[in-house]
């Protein structure tokens, strides 16, 4: 089934629609909410496009941010790369290697940081960004730790929309802005318009969100993401972020597990087959016509089958065998098949699990737009530092 032109997709086994479900749809299509906004061809940024015009020149790119702040941007590097010429770092942990401290280039330091008041954006950036570098901050337009050090350094200053938290932020400024200096084309990413008057993928969203909340009521909280493609790694740590941080509360959630195929195959696919029956799936697949072919020269007669095979065709009978193998054992999964990458097919995706989270989010009855728990921990973690 197409999900789109650039997306083929299998959905769980029970393809029934659901009405409760796309009346939901509906309703937060009707709603004032700035994530959808974002996701349109009409959202106005809040960078001015011809101002950013001037950073282009600057071959390396230095992003600082946690979660939501960094990983769009890293996933949309990682996933285009392919189309990229300028060398991106990320900064999203507390750590920073010698190595960099050695590294002798002219950089543009983004920083980034909805509330301004990040700790590890602000103890790194501390570390590594220079006065006499260009630096631009993105962060609400409020009084707070980061607009006080941008205008100490004389920084330019991008607003954050106040109503877009850091996980569903990749179609505002937060993405939107790496995209653009990466040399991307940023409205091809934007697909909401022509998604929402799309059947197939309406009814192909409403049926999937309905099966994955069925599964929950079942006692089914992991969802394991079995993903064949190097490069959308972040893609699905970016949705880990998503469903973790928007549903997790009040007893209820699921767990995203990023699993990396094939190597996976030889250490964790026992369990997944064999083991608690406590999983959902979801397969990733994408072409890749670039992908190295065996060396016929060296190649055994005992394994004549591989003869002019690339890595891509092998990788791609293994998962043609994992849905096989899924089916025989009533393992429920879902499939996503890409033909190549590109700013739709990526945008079609984030869009496609922003959707399906804020759904979910309706049905279980939680808010999806806050994260009271983590607040401990920050809370906590300010105390110690300022006691130690």
């Amino acid at each position: 089934m197409k999900l789109t032109k650039n997306i083929s997709f299998k959905n769980y086994k029970n393809l029934q629609t659901n009405k409760k479900i796309f009346n939901l749809f509906k309703k937060i299509k009707k709603e004032n909410n700035q994530i959808l906004r974002s996701m349109s061809t009409t959202y106005k940024d809040s960078f001015n496009k011809k101002k950013i015009l001037k950073f282009k020149k600057y071959s390396q790119i230095r992003l600082f941010g946690m979660g939501g702040s960094s990983l769009g941007a890293q996933t949309i590097y990682d996933f285009l790369k392919h189309k990229i010429k300028k060398n991106f770092l990320f900064f999203d942990n507390l750590e920073i290697s010698k190595d960099t401290l050695r590294i002798n280039k002219k950089n543009l330091n983004l920083i980034i940081s909805k509330s301004g008041d990040t700790l590890e954006t602000i103890s790194t950036s501390n570390i590594l960004i220079k006065k006499s570098e260009k630096n631009i901050f993105i962060t609400e337009n409020k009084k707070n730790y980061l607009t006080t050090l941008a205008k100490k350094l004389k920084s330019e200053i991008i607003h954050h929309n106040n109503f877009i938290g850091g996980r569903y932020s990749v179609f505002s400024e937060v993405g939107m802005i790496p995209a653009e200096l990466m040399g991307l084309n940023v409205n091809k990413f934007r697909q909401f318009n022509k998604l929402a008057n799309n059947k197939q993928f309406i009814n192909s969203l409403i049926s999937n969100v309905f099966n994955i909340h069925q599964l929950n009521k079942k006692k089914k909280f992991n969802s394991v993401i079995l993903n064949y493609d190097n490069s959308s790694s972040n893609l699905f740590y970016w949705y880990q972020q998503l469903v973790a941080e928007s549903l997790g509360k009040k007893g209820k959630g699921i767990l995203p597990i990023v699993s990396n195929m094939p190597r996976d195959n030889h250490s964790l696919m026992q369990l997944f087959l064999d083991g608690p029956n406590n999983n959902f799936y979801t397969l990733f697949f994408v072409e890749d016509k670039t992908s190295i072919k065996i060396n016929n020269q060296i190649l055994l007669k005992s394994h004549g089958y591989l003869k002019s095979k690339d890595l891509n065709e092998i990788k791609k009978s293994q998962f043609k065998a994992t849905e096989n193998v899924f089916r025989k054992k009533k393992i429920p999964f879902r499939s996503f098949y890409l033909k190549k990458k590109s700013e739709e097919a990526l945008g079609e995706l984030f869009s496609f699990f922003i959707l399906e989270t804020l759904l979910l989010a309706k049905l279980m009855n939680v808010n999806p737009y806050d994260q009271p728990a983590v607040e401990l921990i920050k809370k906590d973690t300010k105390k110690i530092l300022v006691n130690s």
